[in-house]
C-alpha cells in the first residue's frame, strides 16, 4: 500500500536530492507551476481533463469517473512503464492530493511499485512556501551588486555562485532579465514558481554569514520580490560596478542577442519610446529597424537607462557604496571576492 507524506517531511528529502517528485497533473497545470525539480507524467492530458470536467458539470460525477476510467485504462501499460523507468524513492502529487495522485499510487502499488503520495498535493506545498517566506530570517549582512545597465551583474553573480558563494540570483529565479526587454528570449516564471525557488535557496543559505544579490527594483517583470530583501537592499553594502561604455554595449548585445529577436525588441522599445526625447527616440527606432543594434543600445543607455540608474543610486548614502572600476566581468568578479574576503561594510553596519 502506498504511504502519504507531508510537505514538512518531504522538503528535507527533496532538498537532499533523496526523493523524485512526479507531478501527475495535466501538462498545462505543470507548465503553469509545479514543485521545483519535479517531472510530469500526466494522468490526463489537457484535452482529457477538459472533457471529464465537462461531463462532471453537465451530466454527473459518476459519469465523469466512468469516462476517466475508460481513458486511463486504454493507456495504463504506457503510464506504468514511465514510472518503472524512474529509479529511487518517489512521491506523486496532484492539485489537492485527490483522485489523480491517489489512483496513480494505488495502480503503482498493484504493480509492486511503491510511491509516496503528497498529503494535500501542490496546494499544501504552496501554503508551506508562503508561510516559510513570511517567517524567514535572512542574514543581516549582504552585498548588493549595483551599477549601470550592462555591467554584467548577473554574470558576476553566476560566476560567484559556481564557486560556492552564497548568492541569491533574483533574475534567474524570475527567468527575466529585469528590464523592459527582460522577457525577450525567456520564459518568465510566475510568482508561485519564483517564490518556490526563492525559499529553497534561502533555506540552503540560512547559515551563511552574508548573502550576495543584485540591486533590483521591487518588481522583476511581473514578479514581486520579498519585502525583506528590499529592506535589506536599502541598508547594506552597495558594490558599484563601473565599466567602460563600449564594454557595457558589448555585454548587452551578447546577453540579449537583438538580431535574433528584432521584432520583440522593437515591441518592447515602443513601450518606453514616449519617455525618451523625440529625436533620440526616432533614431533608436531607426537603428533597431536597420539592425544597427550597437548604436541603439548606446542611445538607450545614454538617454534612458543611465539617467534612471543615477537617480536611484543617488538615494544611497556614500557610506554604503564601494566603487569597483574594472574593464571586464572577470576583473569585477575577482574584485567582489576580495571585498567580501575583507569584510567591507558600510559604516551603519559596523
Amino acid at each position: 500500500m502506498f504511504s502519504d507524506i507531508t510537505v514538512e517531511k518531504l522538503v528535507p528529502l527533496l532538498e537532499g536530492q533523496k526523493m523524485v517528485l512526479i507531478d501527475v497533473r495535466s501538462p498545462s497545470e505543470y507548465k503553469d507551476f509545479s514543485i521545483p525539480g519535479s517531472i510530469n507524467i500526466p494522468f490526463f492530458t489537457d484535452e482529457e481533463r477538459a472533457e471529464i470536467g465537462t461531463i462532471y458539470k453537465q451530466i454527473s460525477e459518476a459519469a465523469a469517473r466512468e469516462r476517466g476510467l475508460e481513458i486511463i485504462s486504454a493507456k495504463l501499460p504506457a503510464f506504468i512503464r514511465e514510472f518503472q523507468q524512474i529509479e529511487g524513492e518517489k512521491t506523486v502529487f496532484c492539485w489537492r492530493g485527490g483522485m489523480r495522485s491517489r489512483t496513480t499510487a494505488t495502480l503503482l502499488d498493484l504493480m509492486n511499485i511503491h510511491v509516496h503520495r503528497l498529503d494535500g498535493g501542490i496546494r499544501a506545498y504552496r501554503k508551506w512556501v508562503v508561510q516559510e517566506l513570511e517567517a524567514f530570517q535572512v542574514p543581516r549582512t549582504a552585498y548588493v551588486l549595483n551599477g549601470l545597465t550592462g555591467t554584467g551583474k548577473t554574470r558576476i553573480l553566476t560566476a560567484l555562485q559556481k564557486e560556492g558563494y552564497p548568492v541569491i540570483d533574483l533574475e534567474g529565479m524570475a527567468n527575466h532579465k529585469g528590464s523592459i526587454f527582460g522577457h525577450i528570449g525567456q520564459n518568465p516564471h510566475n510568482q508561485k514558481m519564483f517564490d518556490s525557488l526563492m525559499i529553497h535557496q534561502l533555506r540552503k543559505l540560512q547559515s551563511a554569514p552574508y548573502i550576495l544579490f543584485e540591486a533590483e527594483s521591487n518588481r522583476i517583470g511581473k514578479i514581486v520580490i520579498p519585502p525583506f530583501l528590499s529592506e535589506l537592499k536599502d541598508t547594506c553594502t552597495q558594490l558599484i560596478i563601473d565599466m567602460p561604455m563600449e564594454v557595457r554595449i558589448q555585454e548587452i548585445l551578447d546577453d540579449y542577442r537583438p538580431w535574433e529577436y528584432q521584432a520583440e525588441c522593437m515591441e518592447a522599445f515602443l513601450r518606453i519610446k514616449s519617455r525618451i526625447h523625440t529625436p533620440i527616440a526616432k533614431q533608436i527606432e531607426e537603428d533597431l529597424r536597420s539592425s544597427n543594434f550597437a548604436s541603439a543600445v548606446r542611445l538607450l543607455l545614454e538617454n534612458y537607462y543611465d539617467e534612471r540608474y543615477n537617480h536611484t543610486a543617488s538615494q544611497y548614502p556614500e557610506a554604503q557604496k564601494v566603487k569597483i572600476s574594472v574593464s571586464s566581468i572577470e576583473e569585477a568578479t575577482e574584485a567582489v571576492k576580495k571585498i567580501v574576503a575583507k569584510g567591507m561594510k558600510p559604516a551603519m553596519l559596523k
